[in-house]
C-alpha cells in the first residue's frame, strides 16, 4: 500500500485539507505519517489535532518539540510562549481525549526500512537502538506520573548520549536528540542553538546526517524540524518541513517513488521566533 510522508503542520489545518484532497485525488486511502509538530503556531490547532485524531485509522504520527510542548503547557508545566496558539486545544470540550490520544503516539517509527522521527537521530544510534530508547520515553509519557517527567524533560543537558546515562538526564537526552536536534559536533555531542540552514554551520558543527560513521546509514530517515533546510532528498535522508507555517509550503512524499505533492502556504509567522 502507497504511504505518504507529511511534513510539519503546526495548526496549518486549511493547507492540511488541502494537501489530503490532493493525495486522495492521486492515490485513494493512502497511508499517512506524519513527521510531528501537528500543533501551534498555525491558525487553527485545535482543528489540525482533531482532523489527525479523526484520520487515525489509516494516519501515524511521531511526536515533535511542539506537541510535547502542548502537553507540558496543558499541565500547567509551562508558560505559553508568545507565539504559541494553543488556547482553542486547551479551552476546548474533547481536550482530554485529544490530549491522552497524543501522549500515547511514539517518538520514533520504523516501516519498510524507513525510520520516522521528528527531528533526527544522533550518529551514535543504530535503527533499533532508536525504537528502544523511544519506547523508553514512551512508557514515562504514557504512565501515571507522566506530568512529572514532562516537569523535568527541559533543558540542553547532556548533550552527548551516554549509555550509561540514568533518569531523568537519560530521557531528556533522548527527548531531544529526536526532537530537536539539528547539529552535532564530529564526536556526536548535540547543538540546540544553532537553527540556520545546512551550509551556515558554525565552525565545528556538521547537521547530523552528515556527521561520520552515522549508524543510520542503512534506513532512510523521515524527519521534519528544520525549516530553514527544506525540502532534502537523499537516498538515506528525507526532510521535510517546508516551512508552512512561514509562508512556504507543505509537504507529503510518496515513500515508494518518492514524488512529491506540496501545497502553498501562507505566512502565519515571522522566521525567527523561537523553536
Amino acid at each position: 500500500m502507497t504511504t505518504y510522508a507529511i511534513g510539519d503542520l503546526q495548526g496549518c489545518h486549511t493547507q492540511l485539507i488541502a494537501l489530503l484532497e490532493k493525495i486522495d485525488a492521486t492515490t485513494p486511502n493512502a497511508q499517512l505519517i506524519f513527521v510531528g509538530d501537528i500543533v501551534n503556531r498555525g491558525p487553527k490547532s485545535l482543528a489540525t489535532l482533531r482532523q489527525i485524531y479523526a484520520l487515525r485509522k489509516r494516519a501515524r504520527i511521531v511526536l515533535g518539540n511542539h506537541d510535547l510542548n502542548l502537553l507540558a503547557v496543558a499541565c500547567g508545566l509551562r508558560k505559553p510562549h508568545g507565539s504559541d496558539t494553543l488556547d482553542d486545544i486547551l479551552a476546548a470540550d474533547d481536550r482530554e481525549e485529544l490530549l491522552t490520544w497524543l501522549r500515547h503516539q511514539p517518538l520514533a517509527i520504523e516501516q519498510d526500512g524507513n525510520l520516522f522521527v521528528h527531528a533526527g537521530v544522533p550518529p551514535q544510534w543504530n535503527a533499533q537502538q532508536t525504537l528502544a530508547l523511544s519506547r523508553e520515553v514512551e512508557g514515562a509519557l504514557q504512565g501515571d506520573d507522566w506530568p512529572e517527567f514532562l516537569k523535568k524533560m527541559y533543558g540542553n543537558e547532556p548533550a552527548l548520549w551516554n549509555d550509561d546515562l540514568q533518569g531523568a538526564d537519560r530521557l531528556r537526552c533522548i527527548v531531544n536528540a529526536l526532537t530537536r536536534i539539528r547539529f552535532c559536533k564530529p564526536d556526536g555531542s548535540m547543538d540546540f542553538k544553532t537553527v540556520e540552514g545546512a551550509g551556515n554551520a558554525p565552525e565545528g558543527l556538521l547537521p547530523w546526517f552528515d556527521c561520520p560513521n552515522r549508524q543510520t546509514e542503512n534506513n532512510t530517515v523521515v524527519f521534519g524540524h528544520w525549516s530553514t533546510l527544506g525540502l532534502l532528498i537523499r537516498p538515506n535522508v528525507l526532510g521535510l518541513d517546508t516551512g508552512c507555517v512561514w509562508g512556504g509550503k507543505l509537504t507529503a512524499i510518496n515513500l515508494q517513488d518518492r514524488s512529491t505533492i506540496q501545497v502553498e502556504c501562507p505566512q502565519h509567522q515571522k522566521p525567527g521566533k523561537k523553536s
